[in-house]
């Protein structure tokens, strides 16, 4: 009997490996996820067909897609890069590795490039968690009650420029701005604790605001910005006024419940346009 085939999903940490697997049952189709042991959650995962594999080890990883029929790959979820001597790689693991070659010392956005060229190598098509996740409604301005006024505006157009110079630099997919200063940009750290270092940051009178968006060439089936309620929650403990970004590039995790959360805290929520630079 020939078995049906998979979406096979490498998941890191957070909660959108099991979103993901969750939207393809809803679409008919059937997950099988590779948690990345130290990085992802299992127990999110409990509900589908899963292995826990350490990172380093490609050959079982390889071997567990090909015996569960995955033609198609999801790279979803937040992992740290590992230490050569935390990686420890298995033989399999030691030859991609060797494919890889500069990527590896490379930033982030040239070595996830190289991953899904690498996988494509191997037979398999990478598929972007966006294609299988509820779309936004990619509406351009305004999502709720709130609308930035021109120091915000002005403050979101630097945001802007600023993350797009920093996007060949391969630095980060944030930056807070507040009155024209630049609060903060995002690095290694994560938008979170970028977001915790504003709140100390913050200057007298009109708040900051946030801006995500993706680089200059990013690959986006690897690594998309994403928005979720937690965000704005942290956008107003840092004493921000508003979030914006670029729709049709953006996860925007719990749309609905991202509008009530910034109704509720007094954030405007901001669907970037004209104001966006090509990408």
């Amino acid at each position: 009997m020939i078995q049906q085939e998979r979406v096979g999903i490498l998941a890191g940490g957070g909660p959108l490996p099991a979103r993901v697997a969750a939207a393809l049952r809803q679409q008919g189709r059937e997950p099988f996820l590779i948690g990345f042991q130290d990085f992802v959650d299992e127990a999110l995962l409990t509900p589908y067909p899963h292995e826990v594999i350490r990172l380093g080890e490609a050959g079982a990883i390889l071997r567990a897609l090909r015996a569960q029929h995955c033609r198609e790959l999801v790279l979803i979820g937040p992992i740290k890069r590992p230490s050569w001597r935390a990686l420890r790689p298995d033989a399999e693991g030691m030859r991609l590795i060797g494919r890889l070659g500069r990527a590896l010392f490379a930033g982030d956005d040239g070595l996830l490039a190289a991953i899904v060229r690498l996988l494509e190598e191997e037979g398999f098509r990478i598929r972007g968690a966006h294609e299988f996740l509820t779309p936004s409604c990619c509406q351009k301005g305004a999502w709720g009650r709130f609308q930035p006024d021109e120091q915000a505006l002005a403050d979101i157009k630097q945001a802007v420029h600023i993350l797009s110079v920093m996007g060949p630099l391969d630095i980060g997919q944030g930056c807070v701005v507040q009155q024209g200063l630049t609060l903060a940009v995002e690095a290694l750290e994560g938008t979170d604790a970028m977001l915790q270092r504003c709140a100390a940051l913050q200057q007298e009178g009109a708040g900051g605001v946030l801006v995500k968006m993706p680089k200059a060439g990013q690959e986006l089936r690897a690594d998309m910005p994403t928005i979720g309620p937690m965000t704005l929650v942290r956008a107003a403990e840092a004493g921000l006024r508003g979030v914006a970004f670029p729709p049709q590039l953006t996860l925007v995790l719990d749309e609905k419940h991202c509008i009530k959360e910034a109704d509720r805290l007094g954030l405007f929520l901001y669907g970037l346009g004209a104001e966006t630079p090509s990408l």
